[in-house]
């Protein structure tokens, strides 16, 4: 499993590099400020065919990083939402950067008005390590689109996946356009205190605030995508082994190490066996084995493996009964390093994993008593990322899309929302603020300039000082009303 392989003159070096490749793209970009639809076409056309390239290097690098990494999850985590969203922008493109026409009124005719989608210039994106792929190269693609430079830094924890995206990137766009920093903490600190014309994060709450603050001594506008504990509520009508066919892939995938993860259940009292069951038996079809099986994940590093089985321990030692799925021993899977998917039952509050994402596979399990307590427990807590429901009742559905707040949701399904690419992905508060992907990613990097054109005629001389004339009082008569 893969540690900070970063020393501190290794650092310096990324640091340097660091304030090198932003002198260059704000240079670049003054020089030429606004790119043609077919500019950004090509840079994106230029990028897809780069990644298909290296699609085989890519996945064996995410392997390297993680330990054990399935080559599905890659595929479907990091490479194929990547290529969607390319393939999407291509489309688009064209239309997303037409102005779009704003009315006039009458009292300023003749006149025109419209906005026009302007880049910002250079924007910072700042990668975790859990989908080192898609978390970089996705909001590449947006910013991309949108006409702007980018810089990339990578997490510390994929040193192999860095080592990829840096030569791919660096063999189809010079430094002034593209460029990828490495390094550990010490870079990151440094990284969010440029002066970017946008930074976008994605990571942990606690970070998120001081990637906002160091942000702020710059007025750096920023896109925060953090985490939190996203729900899953069980509606007591459906069958529970399709509420469970619903959500499991949502948690198992990389191992649980996913931002929009399920993070607990919420079960009708009285059905917390049977999902128990129900969880169990579909987790042994999909994964028969886990601790020499290459379909399943292992946890990123020693660290974050730890710290999970520490949560565990705490949580048993307050009284919670754990139920550790799969027929290996644990020991052969934290050999391994992994974790099976454990439930937790009998999760409270006072558990350090009902306090924090847990971003791993441990699930724990609350019960309740009707629809309004689930959504009374959901609302005392901060807003998720995401939020899950399985029910088939309409009206119950659209109870808690009214009822709750959180980033996105998903009906009947959990995580795919993020894979959709006509929509927004972001967190609200604690789980993040501002939003990227699809169109509302080239928005996000754009500035939407307000522009108003007069032509030859000038009406607007006729209401000029001195006041009191009759033009100023049947202005004041007809629109002061």
């Amino acid at each position: 499993m893969a540690s900070n392989l970063y020393s501190e003159s290794d650092d310096l070096e990324e640091i340097r590099q660091t304030d090198e490749a932003l002198a260059l793209q704000k240079k670049a970009f003054v020089k030429s400020p606004y790119l043609s639809a077919q500019a950004r076409l090509n840079d994106l056309v230029i990028l897809k065919k780069a990644i298909l390239e290296h699609q085989e290097a890519l996945v064996q690098a995410l392997s390297k990083d993680f330990g054990c990494r399935s080559e599905d999850d890659s595929k479907v985590g990091d490479l194929m939402p990547t290529i969607m969203g390319i393939n999407y922008a291509i489309k688009h493109i064209k239309k997303w950067m037409k102005p779009s026409k704003r009315h006039v009124g009458i009292l300023f005719q003749p006149a025109k008005a419209f906005v026009m989608y302007q880049p910002l210039g250079v924007v910072g994106i700042i990668t975790p390590w859990n989908y080192p792929l898609f978390l970089s190269l996705g909001p590449l693609t947006t910013a991309l689109a949108a006409g702007n430079r980018a810089m990339i830094k990578m997490s510390e924890f994929t040193p192999a996946t860095n080592d990829v995206i840096k030569s791919m990137l660096s063999s189809i766009f010079t430094n002034d356009k593209v460029a990828v920093i490495n390094g550990g903490p010490d870079v990151a600190a440094h990284f969010s205190t440029q002066p970017f014309d946008h930074l976008l994060f994605t990571g942990s709450t606690r970070v998120g605030k001081i990637v906002m603050a160091a942000a702020a001594k710059n007025l750096t506008p920023v896109t925060l995508e953090l985490g939190g504990k996203s729900p899953t509520i069980i509606d007591n009508e459906i069958n529970i082994k399709d509420a469970v066919s619903r959500f499991i892939l949502g948690k198992t995938l990389n191992a649980g190490q996913t931002c929009v993860a399920p993070d607990y259940i919420l079960c009708p009292t009285g059905r917390v066996d049977e999902l128990k069951q129900a969880i169990s038996y579909q987790f042994n079809k999909m994964y028969p084995t886990v601790a020499n099986n290459n379909d399943y994940g292992a946890i990123i590093n020693d660290a974050q493996l730890q710290r999970l089985k520490g949560w565990l321990t705490d949580a048993e030692e307050k009284g919670a009964i754990l139920m550790p799925l799969g027929k290996d021993s644990e020991q052969d899977c934290f050999s391994a390093g992994k974790i099976p998917l454990t439930l937790v039952n009998n999760a409270t509050d006072d558990m350090l994993l009902m306090q924090e994402e847990i971003f791993g596979p441990i699930l724990p399990i609350v019960s309740y008593n009707n629809i309004d307590e689930a959504i009374a427990y959901v609302n005392d807590r901060p807003r998720p990322l995401a939020l899950y429901l399985c029910s088939h009742n309409a009206g119950l559905q659209q109870q808690v899309l009214e009822q709750t707040h959180a980033g996105g949701v998903c009906l009947n399904d959990a995580a795919m929302h993020v894979a959709q690419d006509d929509m927004p992905f972001g967190g609200i508060g604690p789980s993040g603020m501002g939003h990227y992907h699809g169109h509302e990613g080239f928005l996000t990097f754009s500035k939407a300039k307000a522009v108003f054109k007069k032509g030859k005629i000038n009406t607007a001389s006729n209401a000029f000082p001195p006041y009191g004339k009759l033009i100023h009082k049947l202005i004041y008569k007809f629109f002061l009303k």
